[in-house]
């Protein structure tokens, strides 16, 4: 069977950890940006790892991962998840998506907090599988 037609399976799988933020984000974000910038993007995020919940996915064998965390600013009255992406080869970027919102002033209206994480995370999960196929 010639090469090219040989699939090897990746060396590596993406790995949940939600524990902490990884360092990875704040290296990334502050190789396109200043610290100042950086640690004020999506309001503070990556300068303090308060903003809960978060999702994350590590493969070590590329260095890349991807993130599902809250983006806005707390004291907005639409609170949005966002999907971040540090890609193998280096850099940082906001996968664009559906927006993943809830109103924390109408906790039990639909989407609540909770159903927008699961929807942010269900995407990131997709956004995986396409991008395994590229990497």
């Amino acid at each position: 069977m010639p090469d090219w037609q040989h699939h090897q399976p990746l060396p590596a799988t993406w790995q949940r950890c939600d524990g902490g933020i990884l360092p990875l984000w704040w290296e990334r974000l502050c190789s396109q940006t200043s610290a100042q910038s950086a640690a004020l993007y999506a309001a503070g995020l990556f300068t303090e790892d308060r903003r809960r919940p978060i999702a994350q996915w590590f493969n070590p064998a590329f260095n890349a991962a991807l993130l599902v965390a809250p983006e806005t600013s707390p004291e907005w009255p639409v609170q949005r998840f966002g999907i971040f992406y540090a890609p193998p080869n280096g850099g940082f970027t906001r996968v664009h998506s559906a927006p993943h919102e809830w109103h924390p002033r109408e906790p039990r209206k639909s989407p609540t907090e909770e159903e927008a994480f699961q929807a942010a995370i269900a995407e990131a999960e997709r956004f995986l599988q396409v991008e395994m196929d590229f990497v």
